[in-house]
């Protein structure tokens, strides 16, 4: 999909800065944006000079969740369970599960709903003071999604997040930190700015198959039911660095006091016994 019409795509020093683009209707989330974010993720991944994706929201709001006025979602009401039918918001959030660059989010104004949901996924939640955050579903008589019920207890723990989501309560940007699920909290305008400055420092300072593969064991090996099947594929991962010459550069480049210059590439350069490459 080269051409957006709800979103928009910018690469610049090796950062993807893509961008709900619907600030009329205040970002309101449609199936169209869904596609075209997913668009959006899979060109920056395969794109080998980005190296870090921001994701943020034209306007005074981040997101406000699902545009009802559009209609709100495309089901088919006769389809059941286990159809081919998925909701646009897990679309956005696993994809961005799987991506092998970071993904930055930068909120301001309101984040709610599923406007909220496709964030979790993120490998930072970055918001403006004046930002404010609603898991809302209940409150309309419907269902938490974009596998929020996986995410959001990982990140904030099950008390809070069965809280906020049964609530269905709008809490605003402290709680929000206090509770970890933003990682930091700007003045009003600079969210996107300081978005930047850490994307730039991964950039200047990373490897970028070593964030692929750290990315993904975080995620993948995180709720293994013992520490042994983790530790098997790390013995796999370092037992394999002297072959490696990021590695070789890192100590370098440490030793004699200089940045570092990795050589390895995503595309080509992942370790073919990951156990993630097979799905």
């Amino acid at each position: 999909m080269a051409d957006y019409a709800e979103i928009t795509y910018a690469v610049a020093e090796r950062v993807a800065t893509v961008t709900l683009n619907r600030p009329e209707a205040r970002n309101g989330y449609t199936i169209r944006m869904a596609d075209e974010l997913n668009a959006a993720m899979d060109r920056a991944d395969r794109d080998e000079d980005v190296r870090v994706v921001i994701l943020t929201g034209a306007g005074k709001d981040f997101c406000v969740g699902a545009d009802l006025s559009q209609g709100g979602f495309d089901f088919d009401p006769e389809k059941g369970p286990g159809q081919a039918w998925q909701e646009p918001a897990g679309r956005c959030s696993k994809r961005i599960f799987t991506m092998n660059k970071p993904v930055i989010a930068a909120l301001h104004g309101a984040a709610v709903g599923g406007g909220l949901t496709i964030t979790l996924s993120c490998d930072y939640r970055l918001a403006s003071d004046d930002s404010r955050f609603g898991f809302v579903f209940t409150r309309r008589g419907i269902y938490p999604e974009g596998a929020s019920a996986w995410f959001l207890p990982r990140l904030v723990g099950m008390g809070t997040a069965l809280d906020w989501m049964i609530s269905g309560r709008v809490f605003d940007v402290a709680e929000a930190y206090q509770k970890g699920l933003v990682h930091n909290v700007f003045p009003t305008g600079t969210v996107v700015d300081e978005a930047r400055k850490l994307a730039q420092e991964i950039v200047e300072t990373t490897a970028p198959v070593s964030v692929a593969v750290t990315r993904q064991l975080l995620y993948r090996m995180a709720s293994a039911e013992s520490p042994f099947p983790v530790h098997e594929l790390d013995s796999k991962l370092i037992g394999g660095l002297g072959a490696n010459p990021d590695a070789v550069e890192g100590v370098m480049s440490f030793l004699q006091k200089r940045p570092p210059s990795f050589g390895m590439r995503v595309e080509k350069d992942l370790p073919g016994y990951l156990p993630w490459l097979e799905k």
